[in-house]
């Protein structure tokens, strides 16, 4: 006869938890685990398994089309974005300055996924400082498609972060600020891995 797994005492738990923290301490110390990185009520969240970041088919603000893909030994952050989002107007200046202090380090790159009306995509975009940002237009459904792939709208905006071999590494909702130290730390985590 089968013995029943019994469920561990509350001392157990508390003889073995030490062990466990130093054990998940000791991981994050030898780099293996990116740093925390939260936004408001979200946090960076690693994903597993990885998958390639699929090329997105899209259209640019001049209204000319493009194919958007990683670029090798470069990290990117691929933000989707609407126009009917307040979140998105808090967010896109911090992407476009980010932008602009790390461009020869870092890609970002803004999609627009709620219309194809440049119009009202470039009004929106006017009235905020996201000179640097290179937006773009999900006028093929790129979005939608990769969203059931690999790359879900969870929520708006949504950014992930393509490590520097091309994988999906993670992703975060809302509005994070990617310059400050711990936004700083994250990237320069993602640099650090091959």
């Amino acid at each position: 006869m089968r013995e029943k797994p019994r469920a561990l005492s509350r001392r157990s738990l508390l003889v073995a938890a030490p062990a466990l923290l130093a054990s998940l301490r000791a991981s994050r110390a030898q780099g293996s685990w990116p740093p925390v990185f939260e936004a408001g009520r979200s946090q960076f969240t690693v994903v597993r398994p990885r998958a390639a970041m699929p090329p997105l088919r899209l259209r640019d603000l001049h209204g000319k089309d493009v194919v958007v893909t990683a670029k090798p030994g470069r990290i990117a952050l691929v933000n989707f974005w609407a126009t009917w989002c307040a979140a998105c107007r808090l967010d896109l200046p911090v992407l476009a300055s980010l932008a602009g202090s790390q461009g020869a380090q870092l890609d970002v790159i803004a999609v627009c996924t709620d219309t194809k009306d440049l119009r009202k995509i470039t009004a929106f975009l006017g009235g905020l400082a996201a000179k640097n940002l290179a937006c773009y237009i999900d006028a093929y459904g790129a979005a939608a498609q990769a969203s059931t792939e690999m790359l879900p709208l969870l929520g708006m905006p949504i950014t992930y972060l393509v490590g520097t071999s091309g994988h999906v590494e993670g992703y975060i909702a809302g509005a994070p600020d990617w310059l400050s130290p711990a936004g700083a730390r994250l990237l320069q985590f993602y640099r650090e891995q091959t």
